[in-house]
């Protein structure tokens, strides 16, 4: 059972179920040969680099194209933007530049968690213009050399490598996919774990396992980087996560792939069958399907509208910014600008936005349960997540596709391809209307369309798929929507029915099928906004909508509604939590800057549907999920302060996270400031769920106020018949 030959096919079943649920991986080139590859050539959703490059499209500069194959030299591409990603031949010079690093040469074992841009101090990055030479390239790098965490800087130019002292007292870097792929590997060296799967009647070649951040709930998991493995059956179905090996969990030791503890405390609890689990249309055996709508796509006769300039400047109708894929965040939208088309200039509206942090905490207090509460972003990277787009499904056509180019853990660049789209949507919105009553006299019909510009990236971290959309308008508004969508995380049961159960509240979740609880669970996701509206020095204004009763004898009326500005002068002040029957607005305004009439120009927050952590402050989870206490922070600008969860957010205390930074209380009012929102959602789960959720959404707004002098899209033209193309049915009745 145990012999050579049977575990190289195990590893090999095990590798491809993790390939499935996770992500593509790369091939590390010979040393000195910068020739890339997508991912694994044999799976199903990647594309070689050969057959990229062989490719008989053109090169992408300024024209998008919605092509699967889009042709891009990422071996020889070179900056063009101070908030350029790093390039492959960057990569390639950090990791030669580390490698003969006294750090590094003196380390047995050592990989690089993180490889990115160190970006140029703000105020630079502001004053400089196109053409200009770029400043000194620099790489940040976080790496783990025997058996410590180290932040440091590289210059590219002079090969200088600075060691910081920036770690904080407790966590750990972001997971390598090496560190996550090694982890569901190791399980299977342990006769233990190998017994107990025979046992619960799984073949070892249907075992598909999972790595499990396991938060920090005490002494005993502290001085050891470890991971939590879960595992489920792959018989019958790709659908593998409702087939939940339930009770068995592997405590590993990430850095020496020791097997610390097995608990087996499911027993007695059936695996799920795999009848109607499988999700691909190639399985649906259904006689009745949705084919009944016709295939639909939106035409532009004359192309997009918008253009990339050096890969990453989008400029589209009266906007332009900046656009990168991230291995944190995901992806970064920076120096978005909007054009008054008043006086033709084009004004600051955000330095930087990007998603900071996910927390997901699952609501099943029980031994193999209680510590799924993850940190998707500061623990897995949900750039490193970030699946290959899919045309015409997950974007349309003309949708403009970027690559991420990312670090290996041993530092080797790879592509994570078509990772982000961008495209133009009409969904037949109205922009702005008004018909005229009969009743003057005046046949006026006016109407214009909504077109807008999606900026959209997928990320699927192991079961749950998160699409995360930047919306931008014509009126000068930005939308950020988050989906959810994805595969449940479940939970296995002995009940097979609902008449079986006698304390419903004890099942932590909804029986979605024989044996299957779907487990009740929160998404909160922080976006980190670094709005500079027409400059940096901004200020944060609550506007609360009061009720103000009439005086006696003052009016018919009783009661009415006024706006009682307040200027939030510190971080506390600031501080919201939203509240349905006492509502605010939200202003991010410029008081230096005013209308022609007198108002301070700003933006509006408008927050959308959302959900507010319900946990106690004091449960270790929402220790390090405090960022999730208030809807709305505004902190004052520091370079350092990007990831709510703080920088090292693997096994931390909740020590250095946008609450503990908040509490210092520092002054904002006229300041350079970020703000902070967070969209969450509440998730009972329910049949519908099952074995694939339709997708649900909720988003808010970063609108104008008092920004533009008047309606700034009262000059957009209309349709008319003569500009769009007659397209007749392919057939006849």
């Amino acid at each position: 059972m145990e012999s050579k030959p049977f575990f190289r096919f195990l590893f090999f079943f095990i590798a491809i179920a993790f390939l499935f649920a996770w992500t593509h991986l790369h091939y590390a080139p010979s040393p000195g040969v910068t020739t890339l590859l997508d991912c694994a050539s044999n799976s199903p959703w990647c594309t070689s680099s050969k057959n990229r490059l062989q490719s008989k499209q053109p090169t992408l500069t300024k024209t998008p194209r919605a092509s699967t194959s889009q042709r891009r030299h990422h071996e020889s591409a070179a900056p063009r933007h101070p908030l350029d990603p790093l390039t492959v031949q960057e990569f390639n010079k950090v990791r030669k530049i580390l490698s003969s690093h006294a750090l590094f040469k003196s380390s047995n074992n050592y990989a690089l968690h993180s490889v990115v841009l160190e970006e140029p101090n703000k105020e630079l990055v502001l004053k400089w213009k196109k053409g200009q030479p770029l400043f000194p390239r620099i790489a940040s790098v976080i790496a783990r050399a025997n058996g410590v965490s180290h932040v440091l800087t590289v210059n590219l130019e002079t090969d200088e490598v600075t060691v910081l002292n920036t770690a904080p007292p407790t966590g750990y870097p972001t997971m390598t996919m090496e560190d996550m792929t090694s982890a569901t590997w190791a399980p299977l060296s342990n006769a233990k774990f190998n017994r107990t799967i025979i046992e619960r009647g799984v073949n070892l070649k249907d075992v598909a396992c999972l790595p499990i951040s396991l938060g920090w709930f005490g002494k005993k998991e502290e001085n050891r980087r470890l991971i939590k493995v879960q595992c489920y059956s792959m018989e019958d179905t790709a659908n593998f996560y409702m087939r939940p090996i339930e009770g068995l969990t592997v405590l590993l030791d990430m850095d020496t792939k020791e097997v610390v503890e097995v608990s087996d405390t499911g027993r007695s609890i059936p695996i799920p069958k795999a009848t109607n689990t499988d999700y691909r249309f190639s399985e649906q055996k259904l006689q009745q399907d949705l084919n009944s709508i016709n295939p639909i796509s939106i035409e532009q006769p004359k192309g997009p509208s918008f253009v990339i300039e050096d890969e990453h400047l989008v400029k589209w109708a009266n906007w332009e910014f900046h656009l990168k894929p991230d291995t944190r965040a995901g992806l970064m939208v920076s120096r978005a600008k909007v054009r008054d088309l008043e006086s033709g200039v084009l004004r600051d509206v955000m330095y930087k936005g990007f998603t900071s942090e996910l927390f997901v905490p699952y609501m099943d207090p029980t031994d193999a349960w209680y510590f799924k509460t993850y940190m998707d972003a500061g623990e897995y990277g949900f750039g490193l997540q970030a699946m290959p787009l899919d045309p015409l499904n997950d974007c349309p056509r003309n949708a403009y596709y970027m690559d991420g180019v990312f670090a290996a853990g041993d530092g080797v660049p790879y592509v994570r391809s078509n990772m982000v789209c961008v495209f133009e949507r009409y969904t037949g919105d109205i922009g702005w209307r008004h018909a005229e009553s009969p009743i003057t006299g005046m046949e006026i019909k006016e109407v214009r369309p909504k077109v807008t510009l999606v900026v959209r990236m997928a990320a699927s971290v192991a079961n749950y798929d998160y699409i995360v959309d930047w919306e931008f308008q014509t009126d000068g508004l930005i939308r950020i929507k988050v989906g959810l969508s994805g595969i449940l995380m479940v939970k296995g049961t002995a009940y097979e029915n609902m008449n079986q159960v006698e304390g419903q509240e004890n099942l932590f979740g909804t029986l979605l099928s024989e044996n299957v609880i779907g487990v009740i669970h929160d998404h909160y996701i922080t976006f980190y906004l670094d709005m500079d509206i027409d400059g940096s020095d901004n200020s944060f204004v609550n506007v609360n909508i009061k009720k103000q009763e009439t005086s006696p004898g003052e009016s018919p009326r009783k009661s009415y509604l006024k706006a009682v500005r307040k200027v939030a002068k510190t971080e506390k002040d600031a501080q919201i939590q939203l509240k349905l029957y006492d509502p605010s607005e939200f202003h991010v305004i410029n008081p230096t800057k005013k209308t022609r009439v007198g108002n301070p120009v700003g933006y509006k927050v408008v927050p959308g549907g959302t959900a507010a952590s319900l946990l106690d402050h004091e449960d270790p989870p929402q220790k390090r999920g405090a960022f999730t206490n208030n809807q709305i922070w505004v902190t004052p600008y520091n370079r350092s302060e990007q990831w709510a969860g703080g920088l090292f957010v693997y096994q931390s205390h909740g020590e250095d996270t946008l609450d503990v930074w908040s509490e210092r209380d520092r002054p904002i009012e006229n300041k350079d400031i970020v703000v902070w929102y967070t969209l969450g959602f509440h998730h009972i789960p329910c049949q519908e769920d099952f074995p694939i959720m339709p997708t649900v959404s909720s988003s808010f707004d970063l609108k104008p106020v008092n920004f533009f002098e008047s309606n700034p899209i009262l000059r957009a033209p209309p349709y008319f018949e003569k500009d769009l193309p007659v397209c007749r049915p392919a057939y006849s009745a």
